[in-house]
């Protein structure tokens, strides 16, 4: 087992799905985060999405005041998000595909076929220090395009990971380890995330190279029956025990 501790990222965008449904101000997003940050969790992550369908500017104001741990914007590349990146200057920038009509993200960033677009987006955001993420497909030539756009993390797409079964499921998870090693034999640090549960996150936790998992719905919804403190605190024993 490799000892170098998983970070867990919390990402706590559908506890404002959940305050959304008939406005007002419950459940916080905050208290989620501050609730996720005693039980374990490393860093939150927040997808201020164009739509603003759950996560909102004004939890964006907050969770950077309040936050004594690092905070993991996720964000479309575009004009908007990176002035909002750049306002707050958050500890993390998670580059991530959107599409209005889509339920949650569905895939990775093709960084292959979007370098023109995406890299001055990299630059402005590294040039303010904030560290990059392009959220990918455990696939070489989007590790490559990656390595090309100067980015020091990617986060590798788990989601089909979390929906196959079997020798499918098992190929798809070398397919990550593989992904993982060639980004490390780079220089770029890979993360994980998306769709991982208690049930399958120890494989991919077991990947030496991954540093970090983000991992939201789940927990959320966990929460409804046992609270957001005691399922952080089973995920971060559940990844902890894969190492």
């Amino acid at each position: 087992m490799n000892s170098a501790k998983l970070r867990l990222g919390v990402n706590i965008d559908h506890v404002a799905t959940i305050r959304n449904a008939r406005g007002g101000d419950h459940p916080d997003p905050v208290r989620a985060a501050e609730d996720a940050a005693r039980a374990g969790a490393d860093g939150i992550t927040a997808h201020l999405r164009e739509d603003r369908r759950h996560i909102t500017d004004g939890d964006i104001d907050r969770l950077a005041a309040a936050l004594t741990i690092p905070l993991n914007l996720e964000m479309a590349a575009t004009d908007e998000m990176l002035g909002i990146a750049l306002r707050h200057t958050p500890h993390a920038a998670c580059i991530v595909p959107e599409k209005r009509e889509e339920r949650t993200t569905e895939g990775g960033l093709d960084a292959a076929g979007g370098h023109n677009h995406l890299a001055p987006f990299v630059r402005e955001l590294k040039n303010a220090n904030i560290r990059v993420s392009l959220f990918i497909e455990p696939d070489p030539a989007q590790v490559e395009a990656a390595i090309h756009l100067g980015a020091p993390v990617v986060e590798f797409h788990t989601g089909r990971y979390a929906h196959l079964e079997g020798e499918a499921r098992a190929e798809e998870l070398r397919r990550i380890a593989d992904a993982a090693a060639l980004a490390v034999k780079n220089g770029i640090e890979p993360h994980a995330g998306h769709g991982l549960t208690f049930d399958n996150v120890g494989p991919v936790a077991a990947i030496p190279q991954i540093a970090e998992l983000n991992i939201g719905h789940f927990l959320v919804g966990e929460a409804i029956f046992t609270g957001l403190e005691a399922s952080v605190k089973r995920m971060r024993e559940l990844m902890d025990l894969a190492r």
